[in-house]
């Protein structure tokens, strides 16, 4: 057996000297994973955090307008954040909340915080004036509430765990013309292709009934989110609707209908 000597001329086994230092690495790498993956179950603990926004978003904005000294980091889009927290490279995700609800349904290793950063109303959108629209929009979404129906479109696109169901089939015999219904197809569940590469989601089947009760056939227009608006407004498109947040800003240039989800920015963290 190899020994080496202590200062104090002491012969200790070689092995045992490499043992004790492989146990103080380890000792080491433990103490500082335990206080990086330290279980995050409020927003407050994300205060001097870590946190993933897609680029692009206002999301930063919204994060530092409730966690001032949070650690910013921009992704690609909501899921590449969610994906980095799944693997511990940042400690939450701040995005809409049901898209981040959606995301932590398909990850298991994932939760979204119960305490909102924001908390907002999304709705359909029309141009300004188009009352009657709005007010066919504002009767579907109140007899869906009413008739229990706007449960069963809740529990068919955020299931607790798992992806979206499958959109129902909807028999349009409308002969008033066609409703031209502009969306992006990025806001899963509201508005996504899926695998048989349709446009489906809660907003379109929600459009499907808007257009069942005007007698009329439905068309859905995919575009960037951004382009939804301008769209509206010089005619491109009757309605809009792809999770979209009422703002004050925006009913400057178009009119919203009820609220049909309470939602905002969340964050979702490590379960």
């Amino acid at each position: 057996m190899d020994y080496i000597r202590t200062g104090r001329g002491i012969p200790v086994p070689m092995l045992s000297v490499i043992g004790l230092f492989i146990g103080f690495m380890a000792l080491i790498i433990f103490s500082s994973g335990c206080s990086k993956h330290e279980k995050i179950v409020s927003l407050d603990q994300l205060a001097e955090k870590s946190v993933g926004v897609p680029s692009g978003s206002i999301g930063d904005q919204l994060v530092l307008s409730r966690l001032p000294k949070a650690n910013i980091k921009y992704f690609n889009s909501a899921l590449d954040a969610a994906l980095a927290v799944n693997a511990g490279r940042i400690d939450a995700a701040a995005y809409d909340e049901p898209i981040m609800r959606n995301i932590a349904a398909k990850n298991p290793g994932l939760t979204v915080l119960t305490e909102m950063i924001t908390v907002d109303e999304y709705g359909f959108a029309m141009r300004l004036g188009d009352s009657n629209l709005q007010a066919a929009v504002n009767k579907v979404i109140a007899e869906l509430k009413s008739s229990g129906r706007y449960d069963d479109m809740m529990a068919r696109w955020f299931p607790k765990a798992g992806e979206p169901k499958a959109m129902p089939r909807i028999s349009l015999n409308g002969t008033r013309g066609t409703l031209y219904f502009g969306t992006a197809s990025v806001t899963e569940p509201f508005s996504f292709v899926d695998r048989k590469q349709q446009v489906v989601g809660f907003d379109i089947e929600l459009a499907y009934y808007i257009a069942r009760e005007l007698g009329m056939q439905l068309e859905i227009v995919d575009m960037e989110f951004g382009g939804m608006i301008p769209a509206l407004i010089s005619e491109k498109v009757d309605i809009i609707g792809a999770c979209i947040t009422i703002t004050e800003e925006r009913a400057k240039k178009v009119l919203f209908s009820e609220p049909y989800y309470r939602g905002g920015i969340a964050a979702i963290v490590k379960k």
